[in-house]
């Protein structure tokens, strides 16, 4: 009685469930526990949840994966986007280096090729300067601003630098020494190589025009010398009479120059200054062959040329030549190279001696007392052909000289003045 009231209490126990199965006589049954149905049931939601989950991921999986491809290939694409750009980049550097090293291996033939020219012109300015040196006398010509490369003959002196070091590639190591002539400017710290460079070139461009323009400014001022020599000495000799070659007057030709190259303008000025010293020199040779020196230097004239009363009848009489104070045995000494032609005694004149200069003129030498030269002797300007003193019809020792042209006396005054004018350039 009581254990049915608790179960009344409590509820009612349940009865496990029982499948029956008949199939015609045959009768099966079979009893499921509710624990058994439960575990069952949680079994097959759990398969049928994972087979759901299962399909889920396939259907999902293939969406995944294109995502993930995709990122995949962009990030793939953006990499090749930047490493074409540095590709291109590099290019542009590689290409730009290229073409620095190129323009600055031409700008270095250049400078090599300007200084072989420097060079050669040296070379050829060399005898040249040393025959100017030697024909003119050349004032010092103050020079705007000395270049610190060059000497006075336009030469270069190179700094402790190496050529090679200019054509090397840019973007190297620089800090090897550059070449040439270099003005030494220290580089500032955001300067590239190539800027270094290009400054350096042109500084190097600058020195070797100032050296060029030093060289055209000296063979410039080498002719001008040389034609104001040439001119003073014809002008000296025109003035006194003398005969002047013409062919001088006909080389004065003139013009504006209009420059084409500097080689050709160098070459014109050479072959300007070459033509100036040559007709220097000839005018020189014409010069020198005129009895233009003192024959007896730092003698006073007793008697000039000209009408004079004879000092030993006292009557007027003609002097043909001029009269020095000398005593006995001072050295007499020709005015002009020339060829003996008379060696002796000679009437009035006492010992004489005559010296042919050519082209009509000759020159006496009277009164002496000893002779020192054979007919058809040689002779150079200032050569001792005698000695002074008091032979012939004389009053006392001296040495009568004269100068004739065609037989023709000349005052001799007037071959001491321009020979006094001319001697600097002789």
């Amino acid at each position: 009685m009581n254990v049915a009231s608790q179960s009344a209490v409590f509820g009612r126990r349940k009865e496990p469930h029982t499948v029956i199965i008949a199939r015609g006589d045959q009768i099966r049954h079979f009893t499921i526990r509710p624990w058994l149905a439960a575990f069952c049931g949680s079994a097959l939601a759990a398969i049928v949840m994972g087979y759901l989950l299962a399909t889920s991921y396939l259907v999902l999986r293939d969406d995944l994966i294109g995502a993930t491809t995709a990122r995949q290939a962009r990030m793939q694409q953006a990499y090749e986007d930047r490493i074409s750009a540095l590709r291109s980049q590099v290019d542009r550097i590689t290409s730009r280096q290229l073409l620095d090293q190129q323009l600055m291996e031409t700008k270095v033939s250049e400078l090599l090729e300007r200084q072989s020219q420097l060079s050669l012109r040296h070379g050829r300015l060399g005898p040249i300067l040393e025959r100017a040196e030697n024909e003119v006398a050349t004032p010092p010509v103050p020079a705007a601003k000395p270049d610190e490369h060059a000497d006075a003959t336009g030469s270069i002196q190179p700094t402790a630098y190496t050529v090679a070091s200019l054509a090397a590639p840019v973007g190297v190591d620089d800090t090897r020494p550059f070449s040439l002539w270099s003005t030494r400017a220290d580089p500032l710290p955001s300067e590239s190589a190539a800027d270094r460079a290009d400054k350096l070139f042109v500084s190097i461009n600058n020195s070797l025009k100032a050296i060029e323009s030093q060289q055209l400014t000296r063979i410039a001022t080498l002719a001008d010398n040389a034609y104001k020599s040439a001119d003073a000495i014809s002008q000296a000799l025109e003035a006194a009479g003398l005969p002047v070659d013409s062919e001088f007057e006909k080389s004065d030709v003139g013009g504006p120059l209009i420059p084409l190259d500097s080689s050709l303008v160098f070459d014109s000025k050479v072959k300007e200054l070459d033509e100036a010293l040559d007709a220097l020199d000839h005018l020189k040779k014409e010069a020198r062959r005129l009895p233009l020196a003192n024959p007896a230097p730092g003698r006073s004239v007793t008697s000039p040329f000209g009408v004079r009363t004879d000092p030993i009848l006292g009557t007027a009489a003609l002097h043909s030549g001029m009269d020095f104070r000398a005593p006995v045995g001072m050295p007499a000494k020709v005015t002009a190279a020339g060829v003996v032609v008379k060696a002796g005694w000679n009437g009035g004149y006492g010992r004489m001696i005559e010296v042919d200069h050519g082209n009509g003129f000759v020159t006496r030498y009277g009164h002496l007392s000893e002779i020192d030269v054979a007919v058809g002797q040689k002779l150079d300007a200032g050569d001792i052909i005698g000695k002074t003193g008091n032979s012939g019809r004389s009053t006392g020792p001296h040495l009568h000289y004269e100068v004739r042209h065609n037989g023709e006396a000349i005052d001799p005054l007037r071959f001491l003045t321009v020979g006094k004018k001319v001697e600097r350039y002789l």
